[in-house]
């Protein structure tokens, strides 16, 4: 952070691959605004193999200037390890304020250190709950709103669950969907993957799934694959997937398992898909922008406005819902969405300006 002593001197943390792709507009935003400069830290290894070699050329964002180099299974020992490691960050640099992103055991753990530091802590992607506490996930969303001065919410009622959990009116500020200005800045940079050769747009469908209960699952996973290949029948369904899922796909002749795409690739195979069957509300969030119908293999979303406003229907782990949202997803006969509040690419310019007060 070479700048002015007057700056606002910003710590943007990430813990995993999706951060990244959330925090790139708002480091184009600071990088085009005087006065507040950033430095962005990593709790993985420079080596990390889920970040593809071309995952920062492909979101136009620098590489981190700090990788804590933390790599463990075990949520507990991660939590500790980036605990330690965030600590000896923040004691070697001048910061002001750090931003935090979702809900990862590493952003709960960098939350944690920030105020037991002093510090102003930001939380991107607020207010968002599951309503079960029995998920690792769900108990660090409550322990980072918490701690949270600044909470940016996507949405209306991501910002009605921070005010009824306690949370001040003036520490939440509804910014709108980060995830919407990535993808409004790389609508026209998308690259069309091998995978489709020969493959007509808007003619097949795209199958991920990346939530370690239902890949732990292997009955029930497999159950998934052969309704949607059944149902989908001579319409090609692309699987990009990665380890046991891929395993798993790919001893489905009628799936077309890939290894995961870079991140422009996975963009043009989502937008221009007949339909997407997937468990990651992200992808989720990327049907409705793109007025793609969505089936998410799961029984709630964080994201409720892409069920109530845009493209996606919920179905569970449901083989027999699947089946029927299914028939009507290859037949054309699906609801037609829109846009939810605040998905208008200028949430990162929002964001900067409250860092900025």
């Amino acid at each position: 952070m070479n700048a002015r002593e007057d700056n606002k001197r910003v710590c943007i943390f990430t813990g995993a691959r999706p951060n990244f792709v959330k925090v790139a507009p708002i480091i184009r935003a600071i990088r085009n605004t005087e006065g507040i400069t950033y430095q962005l830290v990593y709790a993985g290894r420079q080596e990390d193999p889920t970040l593809e070699p071309t995952l920062f050329d492909d979101l136009q964002l620098p590489a981190p200037d700090v990788f804590l180099g933390v790599d463990c299974e075990n949520l507990n020992e991660l939590t500790g390890r980036v605990m330690a490691e965030f600590e000896h960050y923040l004691e070697s640099h001048a910061v002001d304020t750090v931003v935090v992103v979702d809900d990862l055991a590493s952003t709960m753990a960098a939350a944690i250190v920030t105020k037991k530091r002093g510090l102003r802590l930001a939380h991107l992607v607020a207010g968002t709950r599951s309503f079960d506490v029995s998920m690792p996930k769900e108990i660090n969303r409550l322990v980072i709103d918490g701690l949270s001065d600044l909470l940016f919410t996507a949405g209306v009622g991501s910002s009605s669950i921070a005010t009824r959990e306690g949370a001040e009116i003036h520490k939440i500020y509804m910014v709108g969907n980060i995830l919407m200005d990535t993808l409004r800045q790389n609508q026209g940079r998308w690259q069309r993957p091998a995978c489709l050769d020969g493959i007509d747009d808007g003619r097949y469908l795209v199958f991920t799934v990346n939530r370690k209960v239902l890949i732990a699952d292997t009955e029930k996973l497999q159950k998934m694959m052969a309704v949607v290949c059944a149902m989908a029948g001579d319409i090609p369904v692309i699987a990009p997937l990665r380890g046991k899922a891929y395993e798993l796909a790919s001893q489905n002749a009628s799936l077309r398992a890939v290894q995961s795409l870079s991140y422009l690739e996975f963009g043009y195979l989502a937008a221009h898909a007949m339909g997407i069957i997937t468990d990651s509300g992200n992808v989720a969030e990327e049907a409705t922008f793109n007025h793609v119908p969505c089936i998410t293999l799961n029984s709630y979303t964080e994201h409720i406005e892409t069920v109530k406003v845009g493209t996606n229907v919920l179905v569970g782990e449901d083989a027999d819902r699947l089946r029927d949202e299914l028939a009507l997803m290859v037949n054309g006969e699906w609801k037609h969405g829109s846009l939810p509040d605040r998905w208008d690419g200028r949430t990162a310019d929002r964001i900067v300006q409250t860092l900025l007060a």
